[in-house]
């Protein structure tokens, strides 16, 4: 069946054993369409897996980078992906996440990437106990902030939050009162800034744009 567009992906879901995240730049910015209405082409085509629940396209905020993440109840359909988005992909399991307990539809994805020098599945888990610290001992957290998930590589390498925010002036918002790249203004995020083995760390907003459920062989806008 076709996805509800209203609603957004539900990723406290406890069906889901694996994630699996791919995400490129087009070459030519006016091909960006193009190559999303390849993809869900692709979808009619290629026999979906009893295991996967959910795949969304997100494209960025400034237009540059088109992201899928695709939920698995079991085992990541990571050859089911590629096939379709024509693109390496990534395997996750979500480590720990929360939401604000009356949570409004967001207006905005902010994925944050973390790149460590070498695997290590014990350093990730550290990171991201790390930045929980930071977000708990916030005295005031902005009140836009709705919910943040953070997903661990099966390959020990990498950290990938799923933050959902009201839009994307409030997480600008958040930036500007702290003055120095974190979502709060508490000392442990100096603990997070300065975390041992961090080789490079990122973020990019994106909108959700269109989605697939179930044996869906076709998608349509997120918003019309």
């Amino acid at each position: 069946m076709i996805s509800d567009r209203i609603r957004m992906p539900d990723l406290a879901r406890d069906d889901v054993g694996a994630i699996v995240v791919s995400q490129w730049s087009p070459c030519e910015p006016g091909r960006r369409q193009e190559r999303v209405e390849q993809m869900f082409a692709r979808l009619e085509r290629v026999p979906w897996p009893p295991g996967v629940i959910s795949f969304d396209v997100l494209l960025s905020t400034d237009g540059d980078s088109v992201l899928t993440y695709t939920q698995c109840a079991g085992q990541a359909e990571n050859r089911f992906v590629a096939e379709v988005t024509d693109a390496e992909p990534t395997e996750y399991r979500l480590y720990r996440g929360g939401s604000r307990d009356a949570r409004p539809v967001p207006g905005c994805i902010v994925v944050v990437s973390v790149q460590f020098d070498g695997p290590d599945q014990q350093r990730q888990r550290r990171w991201v106990d790390t930045v929980f610290a930071a977000m708990e001992a916030e005295t005031e957290p902005h009140p836009d902030g709705i919910s943040a998930y953070f997903h661990l590589s099966a390959d020990g390498t990498k950290v990938l939050n799923y933050a959902e925010w009201i839009d994307e002036d409030s997480h600008r918002d958040a930036l500007a009162r702290s003055g120095r790249g974190t979502v709060g203004n508490a000392p442990e995020w100096r603990d997070v800034q300065e975390f041992s083995g961090v080789e490079s760390s990122g973020f990019q907003r994106y909108r959700l744009l269109r989605s697939a459920t179930g044996s869906s062989a076709t998608g349509r806008p997120a918003h019309g």
